[in-house]
Formats: C-alpha cells, sequence, structure tokens
C-alpha cells in the first residue's frame, strides 16, 4: 500500500492543487530550514525555498515514484537551487538591505551569545564542501537519522556516519573547538 506521502505525489502529479498544497505545507519549512543555513540571508532562502516548489511543481508531471522518498527529491532540488544561487553571487555581490528599523530595546544576554555562536555556525558550515554542508543541516537541523539522511543522498548510513564525523571534525576545526556537539544536538542512531 502506497504512503500517504506517495498519495499526495500521485494526486498531485494529476494535477490535484489541494495536493499540490499539501505537499508544500508538509516540506516547506525543513527545505527552508536546509536552505536557511547555506545561504547568506533569510531572504535568499526564502527565494530560494519558492524556486524549489516552483521546479517541483513544473517537475510533477515527469517526477516517478521509485521508491526513494519524495522528499529526498525535493532536497536535491533544494541543493542545485542553493549552487545556482551561489554561482549568482560570486558574479555579483550583494549586500541585503534591511527594512526594519533597530530595535532599541536590548537583547537578554542569553539570546545574543545564541545569536553569535549561530552566526560563527552559519559561518563555518558555509565553509565546509558542499556534501558536508548536507550531510550536517540533515542530520542536526533536521533531526534526520542516518539512515533517512542515507536515503536522501544516495549512500550507505555507515558512509553518512563516516562522513558526518570528517564533517564534524573539520567543523570543529573552523569553529576552534574540538567539541562540535554543543551547537548541534542530533539523534543517536
Amino acid at each position: 500500500m502506497a504512503s500517504p506521502i506517495d498519495q499526495l505525489v500521485e494526486r498531485a502529479r494529476q494535477g490535484d492543487i489541494e495536493a499540490v498544497a499539501a505537499l508544500y505545507e508538509t516540506f516547506a519549512q525543513a527545505i527552508y530550514r536546509y536552505i536557511l543555513y547555506r545561504v547568506p540571508t533569510a531572504a535568499d532562502a526564502e527565494d530560494l525555498t519558492a524556486e524549489v516548489f516552483l521546479r517541483m511543481v513544473e517537475g510533477l508531471p515527469t517526477f516517478n515514484l521509485t521508491g526513494a522518498p519524495f522528499e529526498a527529491w525535493l532536497y536535491r532540488i533544494a541543493a542545485a537551487r542553493i549552487v545556482d544561487f551561489r554561482r549568482r553571487v560570486t558574479r555579483r555581490p550583494q549586500t541585503e538591505l534591511s527594512d526594519a528599523l533597530p530595535d532599541r530595546t536590548p537583547l537578554p544576554e542569553e539570546q545574543v551569545l545564541q545569536t553569535r555562536e549561530v552566526t560563527a555556525l552559519r559561518a563555518a558550515l558555509q565553509q565546509l564542501p558542499d556534501e558536508y554542508q548536507t550531510l550536517l543541516v540533515l542530520r542536526f537541523i533536521e533531526n534526520k537519522s542516518h539512515k533517512e539522511v542515507a536515503e536522501i543522498m544516495g549512500k550507505s548510513a555507515s558512509a553518512i556516519r563516516t562522513a558526518q564525523h570528517r564533517a564534524l571534525k573539520q567543523l570543529a576545526a573552523l569553529l576552534g573547538s574540538e567539541k562540535v556537539r554543543h551547537y548541534l544536538r542530533g539523534r543517536n542512531d
């Protein structure tokens, strides 16, 4: 019997707008978070997320259910959009202008420290190879298991564990820390 997601995909392939909306609702936040940690600004992440779902809609008529998770296809589309974005940005560097006025209210110390840690983590993460970025975001931001990451990336779970170890070591070196798990907490599976 087909999974609920497979059933939604099949309905969406046949032009059911409600099924397309349900797929968007199901996967939009995860895809957005995946992209957010790999691009400079939230506005860029929003734009790229919209592109991913536009590509999804365009590709649905020719999409075939192969047994691989549907979300793996979405992550591949997102990864391609990120690569294209980086190519565009390196050709034409841009600076984001803020629409909001600065808030003059002092922030609690804890929030400031967390913001600094996240900023440092994002900067370090973006220095890693794309494969390591994908792996770490899926494992620790999206809290996916080794098996789920392996399915999405088309590798074995043992290869994902090995790559994760190497990626965390590189990330720790970039952060100047021996303990990266302080920043990234994932499931032990």
